[in-house]
């Protein structure tokens, strides 16, 4: 345990507290005897004891003032992370349904595809039996004109 020489309204107080809590004992009291000097300049001399209550009414009230706002901060960052948890489903669930849309678009194409090749298929064996039917009537035309 470390001691620490605190100066508290005009007097000296010798107080401990653990080992390297020194400075954070020496701010603390340098607030607390700043409020209290505070309080005092306002308030006029009501007597030490009462200055002491007010004084520490005062610092508790705005400890629980601040332990509130922490409290509703909380609450704000806990909507927050729900609200981000939802975004964040809905963004899985969007690229699950995308995905699933490539898929299907991709399945799509590859019949489109092959239906493409079949007619192609088809219309170059139609061209083929055309082409072939004329020929054929060209040539028989021929052989008729030099029979005559």
């Amino acid at each position: 345990m470390a001691n620490v020489n605190i100066k508290f309204n005009g007097k000296e107080f010798l107080l401990s507290c653990e080992n390297g809590q020194e400075e954070h004992l020496e701010d603390l009291s340098l607030h607390l005897n700043q409020k209290f000097n505070d309080l005092k300049k306002n308030l006029g001399n009501i007597g030490e004891n009462k200055l002491l209550l007010i004084t520490s009414i005062t610092v508790m009230d705005e400890y629980f003032e601040t332990k509130k706002k922490i409290e509703e901060q909380k609450d704000e960052i806990n909507k927050i992370k729900d609200k981000f948890k939802e975004l964040k489903s809905l963004v899985y669930k969007y690229k699950d349904d995308k995905e699933k849309e490539i898929y299907n678009f991709s399945e799509d194409q590859s019949m489109l595809k092959n239906d493409i090749e079949k007619h192609k298929m088809n219309y170059e064996n139609l061209v083929d039996k055309a082409t072939s039917q004329i020929e054929n009537f060209i040539k028989k035309n021929d052989t008729d004109s030099q029979v005559q």
